[in-house]
């Protein structure tokens, strides 16, 4: 019997890694074109939308703009709670480093405090721009109904990449290679 459980567990923790923290977004990834369907149910923020601009607070209480600057940027939206997120941490931390020249990176955390944030960070070690939002205003911007979301905008300030569930280093930067 438990044997059963663990097998049970196991799997929900891999379908867990798959799809995601909360719901099952099916927005538009590179080279796709959304629905009107998609598009009514997941807001903005799809493929080939303007992306939505938006301020928050970093974690040492500044206003950080996220729009376009002149370069690409990344938004990832997450939480400390989130299996899926949890697992793709040191995969941000490490395109971030990779990149942090060349590409803009914000780590939205849905609705946390900044000291469990902070903690999370140090624990793992991770070295990522984080941004708190603690009201979910950016989250709804960009009609994301599951974490970890990924939006990738181009230089342009237009989406070319989202992303719903864990995303890893070389899918990152494939997409980034290719704007």
């Amino acid at each position: 019997m438990k044997r059963i459980y663990m097998a049970a567990a196991a799997g929900a923790m891999a379908i867990s890694l798959f799809v995601g923290c909360g719901g099952n977004d099916t927005g538009a990834a590179a080279g796709q074109a959304a629905s009107p369907q998609q598009q009514e149910a997941s807001g903005k923020g799809l493929t080939g939308e303007t992306a939505p601009t938006f301020t928050l607070k970093n974690l040492a209480g500044e206003d950080v703009a996220v729009e376009a600057k002149g370069k690409p940027y990344v938004i990832n939206f997450w939480a400390t709670w989130c299996p899926p997120c949890q697992a793709e941490i040191p995969d941000i931390a490490a395109f971030y480093a990779s990149h942090r020249d060349s590409v803009d990176f914000y780590a939205v955390n849905l609705q946390e405090e900044v000291q469990p944030v902070k903690g999370f960070l140090a624990d793992r070690k991770a070295d990522i721009p984080v941004l708190l939002d603690t009201k979910g205003t950016a989250a709804a911007l960009y009609g994301v109904r599951a974490i970890p979301t990924t939006v990738v905008v181009n230089a342009e300030g237009k989406v070319v990449y989202r992303r719903t569930g864990g995303v890893t280093k070389e899918q990152l930067e494939d997409v980034v290679n290719h704007l």
